[in-house]
């Protein structure tokens, strides 16, 4: 993407690039992309792969301009879904100008996914950070093992020990990304937060409430789509969601006895779009079944993913 022409406002030593969250699943990719730019953009729940999009993010100053990529955990792939969701985070490094690897300090080994994670970084052409997350939760010097179990696999450049839950030593990592970041004018308008329509963030904060409410493998059996928002007389927007699964059992589910599970899941859904959108909704939902989406080409593709 080009920068943005108008460079009559801009410094000469303004900073602009793409910095690349990676990492495998659950090590608090999202957690620190919304601590950076002090606002959630990317859901955040306790259960692996929640996030299957690159979530891009803003943060701007008057000196820089970084834009955070959220990329979905490396996994090994079981539906294709998985295939594009790692396509994602090819995009990514490829994309970035820095690179930030977090890696659970809490773990007393690389898992599988994290090895892999490791081995995906040779596509990248960008400075490598190590950001051993969830630090609070350790003694310092039990992840040193770790560290060098780490820097075994892959050079990194530096090796900063965070927090993202509770925003400890985020200062150290972002001036070491801020330091890597290329001179240059800002890509996107200094107010903007995210390139990503207002729709997909309604359809990720329903995904986010069926990922708390529900267990086992409907949250992942599940796609959002936004089929309506409109404007109404009384006040409330109308947003009309359609609810995918894959057999009409996990309807069921979903929808519970009476479709109190379905009412309960859409107050949720209804509390997190109205702090997001700041104004109040009316929230229809609707589930539908839609055999085998995670491995159907056509599907997937009119989900929005592997565009």
């Amino acid at each position: 993407m080009e920068p943005i022409l108008d460079l009559s406002t801009i410094p000469a030593d303004h900073k602009s690039g793409y910095v690349a969250l990676v990492g495998a699943p659950n090590v608090g990719k999202s957690t620190l992309m919304n601590r950076l730019l002090g606002t959630k953009l990317s859901i955040v729940t306790e259960k692996p792969s929640t996030t299957r999009h690159r979530i891009l993010g803003i943060l701007s100053d008057d000196a820089y301009q970084i834009i955070f990529l959220d990329t979905p955990g490396v996994i090994r792939p079981k539906y294709r879904l998985h295939d594009l969701m790692l396509q994602d985070v090819d995009h990514a490094l490829a994309d970035a100008d820095v690179v930030v690897f977090l890696a659970d300090a809490t773990a007393p080994q690389p898992t599988y996914d994290a090895k892999n994670a490791v081995e995906r970084l040779d596509r990248a052409h960008a400075p490598l950070l190590l950001a051993l997350n969830k630090m609070d939760l350790i003694a310092t010097e039990q992840a040193l093992p770790l560290v060098e179990q780490y820097t075994a696999l892959k050079a990194f450049e530096e090796i900063i020990p965070i927090s993202a839950k509770k925003g400890t030593g985020l200062d150290a990592l972002f001036a070491e990304i801020l330091e890597r970041i290329p001179h240059g004018p800002p890509y996107y308008p200094k107010d903007q937060l995210s390139e990503h329509p207002e729709r997909f963030f309604i359809a990720e904060i329903v995904r986010e409430a069926v990922f708390k409410r529900y267990r086992d493998e409907v949250p992942y059996s599940t796609q959002v789509n936004v089929m309506q928002v409109e404007e109404r007389e009384d006040g409330k927007d109308l947003v009309a969601c359609e609810i995918v699964v894959e057999r009409d059992s996990q309807k069921g589910i979903l929808i519970g006895k009476g479709g109190q599970a379905l009412k309960h899941l859409g107050a949720d859904a209804r509390r997190g779009i109205e702090a997001f959108l700041g104004r109040e909704v009316f929230l229809q939902l609707h589930v539908k079944t839609r055999a085998d989406w995670r491995n159907r080409e056509g599907f997937l593709r009119s989900f929005g993913y592997g565009r």
